[in-house]
């Protein structure tokens, strides 16, 4: 796969996609969102991978969200994503594969967009987070009006939307919104150890589980527990259903095939 503006490597069942534009602190233009296109279509065709870490190139910077200089000087292109969403991820629903972003830095605008699309968000204590959209006439288009209210209570999540406030890792991980705070040089490693306790679990089961949990969102709960869900129904015929009781009885650890 040919790609110029992002990183993307298979590490064992491990997906490692970087926003490789540290010049501009990994903001995102036009061309980038194709890239992320074929890079989700291949995490989600590929068998053998079983979690995403996304994370940004340097320390800097996750994603400074939209170009903006970019967008200065092409204001023909109104249309700056895909359809599904900024950097292919944020209005797109179908991957049931977990996702952890690494936020090594600022993660704003449309960068704090895709890291709240993500399942598990690991931060540096550098890292900032905001949407600061109205600041520079825009708004946050890409999912963030609509997340972080679900994500946070409802007034702080409206004072940072209206007034475009920053805050630091430590403030979004006492909101909820972070789930941990390390060391820039201890990033990485700590989202491959969420990475490495994912897969602990059998991989059908962990993609039904994230199936069901955001399906069910929104729901009545009695609605959300009666809904028929897709990967349930392929976990339920799998191997590694099998495979897990028995070696719980065989006092071992299971061999998951994700099959």
């Amino acid at each position: 796969m040919e790609l110029k503006f992002i990183r993307y490597e298979k590490r064992g069942h491990v997906a490692h996609i970087t926003f490789n534009r540290p010049e501009v602190m990994n903001a995102l233009h036009p061309p980038c969102h194709p890239e992320m296109d074929r890079i989700w279509d291949d995490f989600v065709a590929d068998r053998d991978l079983w979690v995403a870490i996304l994370t940004g190139a340097g320390e800097r910077a996750f994603s400074a969200g939209n170009d903006l200089k970019y967008t200065a000087e092409h204001p023909e292109q109104k249309h700056i994503t895909s359809e599904s969403g900024f950097a292919g991820i944020t209005s797109r629903f179908d991957i049931d594969k977990p996702i952890i972003a690494a936020v090594n830095g600022f993660a704003v605008g449309g960068g704090f967009e895709i890291a709240l699309a993500c399942d598990i968000i690991v931060a540096a204590d550098h890292a900032r987070f905001g949407l600061p959209e109205p600041r520079v006439g825009l708004i946050a288009g890409g999912g963030g009006l609509h997340r972080l209210p679900r994500h946070i209570p409802l007034k702080i999540a409206m004072g940072m939307i209206l007034t475009g406030k920053q805050i630091t890792a430590e403030e979004a991980h006492r909101l909820g919104i972070v789930n941990e705070v390390v060391p820039i040089k201890e990033l990485m490693p700590a989202a491959e150890r969420w990475a490495a306790a994912i897969m602990e679990c059998a991989p059908l089961s962990v993609r039904a589980s994230k199936e069901a949990a955001m399906g069910g969102l929104g729901m009545p709960l009695k609605e959300a527990f009666d809904k028929k869900y897709p990967a349930i129904a392929r976990f339920a015929d799998s191997k590694d259903r099998i495979e897990g009781p028995l070696a719980f009885a065989q006092k071992r650890k299971p061999n998951w095939k994700g099959e």
